[in-house]
């Protein structure tokens, strides 16, 4: 294997990277966590719905999902009602509060990511273009079948 062109690799350096980066400018200029954060955003982006959604959308667990909705809402940031519908699902919404952190955080993390990418001397625009053709084709790789590939038969 080549693994001066392992883009497996590298992609996992960057989202890493990235990650912790955004970790870092939203716990020093926000007080949050970057986990915590894209679970705002997230509950931002669903509107009110149930633990159980958000884990999905977040690709979490749901003990996960319980135990940073708990804190962000102890935080204010979050409310958590019983689910009108009964059972033992619980209806999450973002407070005023949370709403404002999300805009104001996330313009500020948008800003600086922006910049980032921008000092490396790739356009912004050009990368922002590119990732989600990416993130378009492995979302239509789930729908397609892979093509077939050649076997080989053996007769006796």
């Amino acid at each position: 294997m080549n693994h001066s062109k392992n883009l497996g690799m590298e992609l996992h350096t960057l989202v890493s990277r990235l990650e912790r980066a955004g970790d870092q400018i939203l716990r020093t200029e926000h007080g949050l966590s970057y986990r915590r954060f894209m679970v705002l955003v997230m509950v931002g982006e669903l509107g009110e719905s149930t633990q159980r959604a958000l884990a999905d959308s977040l690709a979490v667990t749901e003990p996960s999902t319980s135990r940073m909705v708990a804190a962000l809402a102890e935080t204010g940031l979050l409310t958590v009602v019983p689910d009108p519908a009964g059972g033992n699902r619980r209806q999450i919404a973002l407070t005023d509060a949370g709403r404002a952190l999300v805009e104001h955080a996330g313009t500020d993390l948008i800003q600086r990511l922006t910049e980032l990418v921008e000092s490396s001397g790739v356009p912004f625009d050009t990368y922002l273009a590119h990732t989600r053709r990416l993130n378009t084709a492995l979302d239509d790789a789930g729908t397609r079948p892979r093509p077939a590939t050649p076997t080989t038969i053996v007769r006796s």
